[in-house]
């Protein structure tokens, strides 16, 4: 039996390297428009492609209920951090380096382990506590305040950071309780109203292949989604969980090829520092009688931006019957 789970692990791990390659494909498209468009243009066009899909998963649920939150203010919040994180990470991977992009949002699985105290009741040892305090001091390498401008998109990928964190502490504390369909559409209908009141005032006229790269982006983010899905049903989260961090080396390499970035040693060493601390977390959350909740393994692999299904929501959104929507 153990070998068959550590075969089964082995191919979970595949399929999230996988999914992250992906999702880092879907990044340096991001990057490629965001020099020509805003980022409320990008997101606009991005929830635009993906409600065709998403509606046909929806039509999978056949229960008859309603779109009303079980939790409004709570899902308010959640909406309102997917469209702070979306627009701050599209900002991000415009404007920075891609590894250095990275370094600084990988500080998000951390900041859950710190919002997970007063939001999950989560009680944190000072095994814990040293290895979040070790990684923040990791996104400071990467900054290097007082020795590089702090620039816009430094504060961007931040906020990214702080809000994807935010997001997936609520996506855990409520998830339970309500509808995937809630789930998912409130996020993704407040990025299309909110993006399309933003786009008569930055909107720029595409020309067919950039409007392909629009599609591509909800594509991307879709099948990404997927794959991931598909690699926590085959492996263990202890497992998967720490292939998110593959993302880096994708970064380093799209980075290089397509636009002449090379991180430099500041970078590098935060992102390691970052790395270990969220890996050491991971592990350590996966130790009997550590942790009760889990925010890490189970709620944030990705940051969420309202375009496309969350894991969990989709997992639930292609679950074949009509159970509870738990």
């Amino acid at each position: 039996m153990s070998a068959g789970l550590r075969g089964s692990d082995a191919r979970g791990a595949a399929l999230a390297l996988l999914a992250f390659a992906i999702y880092s494909t879907h990044d340096v498209v991001v990057k490629f428009l965001g020099g020509d468009y805003s980022p409320f243009q990008l997101l606009f066009f991005s929830t635009l492609f993906g409600f065709p899909v998403v509606t046909i998963m929806l039509m999978r649920d056949a229960r008859d209920a309603n779109l009303r939150p079980r939790h409004p203010w709570w899902m308010a919040l959640r909406t309102a951090t997917a469209l702070l994180t979306g627009a701050a990470a599209f900002t991000a991977f415009s404007t920075l380096p891609l590894a250095q992009t990275y370094a600084i949002i990988f500080a998000a699985p951390l900041l859950i382990t710190i919002l997970a105290i007063p939001m999950l009741g989560e009680k944190v040892g000072w095994r814990r506590s040293l290895a979040v305090a070790v990684g923040l001091c990791g996104v400071i390498v990467v900054l290097q305040p007082g020795a590089t401008e702090f620039r816009l998109g430094h504060l961007a990928a931040l906020t990214a950071a702080i809000f994807s964190a935010l997001g997936a502490v609520i996506t855990r504390k409520i998830g339970a309780e309500e509808r995937s369909a809630v789930m998912l559409l409130y996020p993704m209908m407040a990025n299309f109203i909110v993006m399309g009141c933003a786009l008569p005032f930055v909107y720029r006229e595409m020309p067919g292949p950039d409007l392909g790269g629009m599609a591509l982006m909800a594509i991307l983010g879709l099948v990404g989604g997927i794959c991931l899905l598909a690699a926590y049903r085959l492996g263990r989260a202890v497992i998967i969980a720490p292939m998110q961090y593959s993302q880096l080396i994708w970064a380093t390499l799209y980075g290089a090829l397509f636009f002449g970035e090379r991180p430099d040693w500041n970078t590098a060493l935060g992102a390691a520092i970052v790395i270990a601390s969220g890996i050491y977390i991971v592990f350590r959350e996966d130790t009997p009688d550590v942790s009760n909740t889990r925010p890490l393994l189970r709620s944030h692999t990705r940051f969420s931006v309202g375009t496309a299904p969350r894991v969990g929501v989709l997992n639930r959104l292609l679950r074949r019957g009509q159970g509870p929507d738990s």
